[in-house]
């Protein structure tokens, strides 16, 4: 049995920025081998790839495609088209190859699986296992809000769903309106989670984090912060006004946010709104933060992540950050497996009931800590989530 984890091509793996899909498509490929499985990665072309230990079969690309494209505008989209063309090619090419074994080939994006299927004859197609995961957050809100949206840009996705040999889907809300509004996949969708890497998102001693706080120069605060790409669906903002209250009456509290800048515009909202309300000096963007002991490191420094986000797939963060040993704030609309070990608040009255009876309450937080790492440890390894990949669809 022969599997090929297909990665996105937004960026190469191993992934040098927090692109959550690669992520989850590299540590399912350690996972794997780990396991003894015979696993390819199949990555776009990339000719500064930084060293790593897997088998990767590169798809070509002209090289202007091969660089990150953070902006997701049309320039990002004509890549991706480029690449799953090319895609497509490579894995015929490879079923070819392998007739005589069983394939299954595990893509992580629409744009890659609807132009495999159009560009592949159903012939060719019987002799592999075609398996989705998706991601895209759009499936989380409710039906009545988001039906236009998946209409109108998201019919490849659901093209590619009715013609996958299984699909998996991170929380419930996915799960319930993939069922009940796309159709045909009654017994070929199920729920998967999300995993991290607990080898790397992990406690650190006081004495660290006093140098990491000593390296940002936030010695003596009380740091808050959110990971995210820098747009409106992530709610930034939304975060920093939360916080604001908190932050006018405690001059030792800041909030630290990192991520890439998605929407321009939005970052200006934040320092405008920042800078109106005299908090501009406590409002800090950390950059765009190495994905692993960089990140690592942010998390460790925090009383808490705050993660106001208004729709989400299973966010990474949320687990690294957890595993990390800091308590996660989340809003009560976000709803997926590791919710209930979250502190969840519906309004700002709550939001800062929350953070002082429960992050600055130094045993509440340690026990909220240590029930959340307990739960992580457990259930949310890498290989736990390979395990469960590999127990429903071999």
């Amino acid at each position: 049995m022969k599997y090929y984890e297909i990665a996105t091509g937004y960026t190469p793996v191993p992934a040098r920025m927090g692109a959550a899909t690669e992520i989850v498509v590299e540590e399912l490929v350690k996972s794997l081998e780990a396991k003894g499985h015979d696993v390819t990665l199949v990555d776009i072309k990339c000719n500064d790839r930084p060293d790593n230990p897997y088998k990767i079969l590169e798809v070509n690309v002209p090289k202007k495609f091969q660089s990150t494209d953070v902006s997701l505008g049309i320039a990002h989209k004509f890549k991706r088209v480029i690449y799953s063309i090319g895609l497509a090619s490579t894995l015929k090419k490879e079923i070819k190859r392998n007739k005589e074994e069983e394939v299954f080939l595990h893509f992580h994006n629409q744009y890659n699986l609807f132009f495999f299927l159009i560009l592949t004859s159903n012939k060719l197609r019987k002799n592999a296992k075609i398996i989705y995961t998706n991601h895209s957050y759009i499936w989380h809100g409710e039906w009545s809000e988001i039906e236009s949206s998946v209409r109108k840009k998201y019919f490849q996705e659901i093209y590619s769903m009715r013609n996958a040999d299984f699909v998996y889907v991170l929380n419930d809300k996915a799960l319930y309106n993939i069922t009940n509004h796309v159709g045909g996949l009654k017994g070929r969708i199920a729920l998967i989670n999300n995993g991290v890497n607990t080898n790397v998102y992990k406690t650190l001693p006081e004495s660290e984090v006093n140098e990491i706080k000593g390296k940002y120069g936030l010695n003596g605060k009380k740091v808050f912060i959110q990971i995210g790409s820098v747009c409106d669906r992530k709610n930034q903002l939304g975060a920093i006004k939360l916080l604001e209250p908190l932050m006018k009456s405690n001059g030792d509290i800041v909030f630290c946010y990192a991520g890439g800048i998605i929407s321009a515009e939005y970052q200006a909202e934040i320092k405008d709104y920042s800078r109106e309300n005299g908090i501009e000096d406590r409002v800090i963007y950390l950059g765009e933060l190495h994905p692993g002991e960089e990140l690592n490191e942010v998390y460790n420094m925090a009383e808490a992540m705050i993660f106001p986000s208004k729709a989400e797939g299973f966010s990474l963060v949320i687990l690294e950050a957890m595993a990390a040993g800091i308590p996660v704030v989340i809003n009560k609309s976000l709803k997926f497996a590791v919710a209930d070990y979250c502190l969840q608040y519906d309004d700002k009255s709550e939001f800062e009931g929350l953070i002082k009876g429960r992050v600055f309450d130094k045993t509440e937080r340690e026990d909220l800590v240590k029930k959340a790492l307990e739960v992580i440890n457990k259930n949310y390894s890498w290989d736990a989530i390979a395990e469960e990949y590999l127990r429903i669809h071999e």
